[in-house]
Parts: C-alpha cells; structure tokens; sequence
C-alpha cells in the first residue's frame, strides 16, 4: 500500500514522504491516526504542487532544525540509576531518561525525537536527537551507579597457558635380538 505521511514519524518517515508499508500497518494505524493518507495519483500531483509552492518554507524550517541542533552540539550526559551487585542495572535508560537529562541542563526536547538502543549496564552509550530528516544530532551519555561511581572495572587474570611439553619421540621399535646359538660340542 503506497501512502504519504502526513506526520513525521520516527523509524518509518518524514513528513509529506511518499512510502510503500504492508496494508494492515496502513489500515489498521497510519490511516485511522491521520499520520497518513492514500497515495493516489490526485493525492501525489497535489502534494509536488505544495512542495514547488513551500519550497522556501522548507529551507526555513531545514535552518531552524540546524540552529536547534547547534545547540545540542557537545552536549554530554551522565545518568544515575540504581545497579545491581554487578554493572547491570535495574531496568534500562531509554529516549525518556535522555530527554530529562537534556532538560535538566537547560535543553528541552521530545523524548519521541530521540532514537537510543537501551541501555541495561553502566558504560558510554551514543543516543541521536532527530530535528529534521536530514539535521541529527548524536549525543553520547555515560550510565553511572545512582552514588555517581563508576565502578573499577573488573582486570580478568590472563588464563595461564599450559607449558607445551617436548614431544616424546617415540622409543625405537625393538627389533628382536637374536638369541646366541648354544653350540653343543660336536660328537
């Protein structure tokens, strides 16, 4: 089913893009939420006449995108959360734990335009802050214990590799010696 976004809508699309999904996905949730009509032909010329006609709003818009993003340039983060005895932490630090990180030093964001493999221990983890189809922004942040320590981190003892004995060679096959003749005296 061909259909033209009407939102933009994060792993799928932009806005006025011409996609083809599977029919249950369109009919069942773009359609109904209004993120998407029918890509009919009438639809299709219609939304290439509103391109042609917007064409400076859309640069406007492609610069309004980088100057906000601009912003989030050399942002970096470091999240709390509550670990286990181990790295692992309790739960995991998503799109909505960044947005609030990024808010708390003064940048404000939608959790939704956020895209980040969730993070489940402590370590460096890279999110991205999508503003615009072609402005995005990766932001790397640090996951910490909720005391902000890090912890050592755990030396593994090279494994001791087992002496390499020398080879026995093996012992020379025994060839079987000849016994002495007793000589019987000759009568």
């Amino acid at each position: 089913m061909k259909v033209i976004l009407k939102k933009d809508v994060i792993g799928l699309g932009y806005k006025d893009e011409v996609l083809t999904v599977k029919d249950g996905y369109g009919r069942n949730y773009l359609l109904p939420q209004g993120l998407a009509v029918l890509a009919t032909e009438k639809a299709v010329k219609q939304l290439n006449e509103e391109l042609k006609q917007r064409a400076h709003k859309i640069a406007k818009i492609k610069a309004d995108a980088e100057a906000q993003a601009k912003k989030f340039e050399g942002a970096s983060l470091t999240i709390k959360a509550k670990v286990s005895e181990g790295k692992n932490i309790y739960g995991s630090v998503g799109a909505k734990e960044i947005a609030a990180a990024l808010a708390a030093q003064g940048l404000e964001i939608d959790s939704k335009l956020i895209t980040v493999k969730a993070a489940k221990a402590l370590g460096n983890y890279e999110a991205t802050a999508h503003f615009h189809r072609e402005v995005s922004v990766v932001i790397p942040f640090e996951v910490v214990n909720e005391n902000g320590e890090v912890p050592a981190k755990e030396e593994k003892a090279p494994k001791a590799e087992p002496k390499a004995e020398p080879a026995e060679e093996p012992a020379p096959a025994e060839t079987p010696a000849e016994e002495p003749v007793a000589e019987t005296p000759a009568e």
